[in-house]
């Protein structure tokens, strides 16, 4: 299959990366009273505080804090739900559930710094339920097992027609596949994080990853057809 990966949109801003997250080493608890001691406002206020702070502030019930966590973060959100999705309707309902669930969570979080990658392994979790129902209502005849894909929230607007239909026929592939195995592939092939940032946003084993990514990978190269070679051969 054809490497489709430079034909995606590129996301709004910085990618997440889930090794940040709770495994890092140190005390959770120093952590945070070293964060806690920072000084509240600095030059531009808490548009200036780095997510440690921010973390700190919102747990403690800081409503501006939290806003300023979301604006800094929706965009990051909405695309990787997008992704996953192969479709933007719906997404912003995930992203604001995704949202709440963290915010009501922050005093979860073992290093407020790594807020990003959290927030990325709480929307995966919520498009998996998302993808999860959907299939099982499809199955029982209650309504679609999947949503048409979205091109023009995934590709780029410099997409050739080509690269378009590419990514067409990899989403409708993938969206026969379990949901773990497709948001596995995802994360990996699409959004390009490594094998143990995909683990800790999916919240399983690397070897179960690698287990995922390997029969997604198998069959879309079993059923895969490039466009151009298609056409070659009528």
């Amino acid at each position: 299959m054809g490497e489709a990966g430079p034909a995606f949109a590129p996301e709004e801003r910085g990618r997440s990366d889930a090794r940040s997250g709770g495994a890092r080493a140190g005390n959770a608890a120093d952590r945070r009273s070293a964060v806690a001691g920072a000084p509240a406002e600095r030059g531009g206020g808490l548009t200036e505080l780095p997510d440690a702070q921010l973390v700190v502030l919102g747990a403690r019930g800081d409503v501006g804090a939290l806003e300023q966590l979301y604006r800094r973060h929706a965009a990051f959100a909405i695309h990787l739900a997008t992704r996953i999705e192969g479709s933007a309707r719906d997404v912003e309902d995930i992203v604001h559930d995704a949202f709440l669930r963290a915010f009501e969570r922050l005093g979860d979080l073992v290093d407020p710094a790594a807020f990003r990658a959290w927030l990325g392994s709480i929307v995966v979790h919520k498009v998996r339920s998302r993808m999860r129902r959907a299939r099982l209502l499809g199955m029982l005849g209650m309504g679609k097992s999947s949503e048409p894909v979205d091109l023009d929230a995934l590709a780029s607007p410099a997409a050739s027609p080509h690269a378009r239909a590419q990514i067409a026929q990899i989403y409708a592939l993938l969206q026969t596949l379990p949901a773990d195995d497709r948001i596995a592939w995802i994360l990996r092939s699409v959004e390009g994080h490594d094998l143990e940032t995909v683990a800790q946003m999916t919240d399983c084993s690397l070897a179960t990853v690698k287990r995922r990514i390997s029969r997604a990978q198998h069959f879309l190269d079993g059923h895969f057809v490039d466009p151009t070679n298609s056409e070659a051969s009528t």
